[in-house]
């Protein structure tokens, strides 16, 4: 960070003191995150169900745009349209990114744009949506101050803010560290969709945060000692996750002072949205917008090694677009 640095009327210190109350209210809900996964003998489940569409495996698509909204639905179009993964009656759950108490200018969390154009389009499907996270603030606070929750409620959606009843033990099957670990357990049930929504940012530990990453707020329980083995930790995610579609908005890119940034100065204009079946395959693109190649990621190789998808996007042969 930077200090104080100002673009227009906007500063870090301006954002930052619209989110102190937020924090003071973090306190209690903090203490919940002290509690680490559970101990010998008290085993979890063996893994998450698959949420992936078999018959919708290795699409991809990279639309350009400045517009969430346009670009969201000419992507989502491009592999097939929403119909191919959401049916009537599908419970659909949108893995938003909610960690921070700030406003969505920044670009640190899940845009609500996106949020309402996602919910409406799963709802048109003939879907009922939940919209869930596990944030490091305050959860009620992030939600709001996001823009999250006002989003989604106007587009039909239901909020599920976490709370301790909704995290219960997993093993990832073949996992190091993702073992008898909570996981907000709650947000998934009853659903059989999921779709994650991630914004494309710098991260101090990670390099890059996006899609993958964004799994890391389904974790309870002393979850910042995994950023010990950062790498490790979010491979393992991958293979905890096998979702519906996934989504990265790098219609702003978080180019440094990720993942909460903090200033307008942070960001660039990098007008492109990627949505996907791979996790891997999407964010080895995404790093290239930050002007990485994925092979400076350690997770990607590490996520492919493990039979979670592609770095060579390419050879999905994704969609490109514009959208009008």
């Amino acid at each position: 960070m930077n200090g104080d640095k100002r673009t227009g009327s906007l500063s870090r210190r301006d954002f930052l003191a619209g989110a102190a109350a937020a924090a003071a209210c973090a306190g209690a809900y903090l203490l919940r995150d002290t509690v680490g996964p559970k101990g010998p003998g008290q085993q979890g489940s063996a893994g998450l169900p698959d949420f992936s569409v078999p018959a919708t495996a290795g699409r991809m698509s990279i639309v350009t745009g400045a517009d969430r909204a346009k670009t969201v639905r000419r992507a989502i179009e491009a592999v097939g349209g929403i119909a191919a993964f959401v049916k009537p009656l599908d419970r659909v759950l949108l893995k938003v990114n909610a960690a921070f108490a700030t406003p969505a200018a920044l670009s640190a969390t899940t845009h609500p744009q996106l949020v309402a154009e996602l919910a409406g389009l799963c709802r048109s499907a003939g879907a009922s949506v939940l919209v869930s996270d596990n944030p490091i603030n305050d959860p009620a606070s992030c939600f709001t101050l996001s823009g999250i929750d006002s989003a989604a409620r106007s587009a039909g959606a239901k909020v599920l803010l976490p709370s301790d009843d909704q995290f219960h033990p997993i093993t990832v099957p073949g996992a190091k560290l993702l073992r008898n670990w909570p996981v907000l357990q709650g947000a998934l049930a009853r659903i059989n969709k999921v779709i994650g929504i991630a914004p494309l940012k710098h991260h101090q530990h990670a390099g890059a945060s996006m899609t993958l990453k964004n799994w890391y707020g389904l974790l309870g329980g002393r979850r910042n000692t995994l950023h010990q083995d950062i790498n490790t930790t979010i491979a393992e995610l991958a293979m905890m996750v096998h979702p519906t579609l996934v989504i990265l908005d790098a219609t702003t890119a978080m180019m440094r002072n990720g993942p909460t940034g903090g200033s307008l100065d942070d960001l660039a204009p990098t007008h492109t949205m990627i949505v996907g079946t791979d996790p891997v395959a999407v964010d080895a693109f995404g790093s290239t917008l930050l002007g990485r190649r994925p092979g400076d990621l350690p997770y990607l190789a590490m996520a492919e090694a493990a039979g979670c998808g592609t770095t060579n996007y390419e050879s999905l042969k994704p969609v490109r677009a514009e959208a009008s």
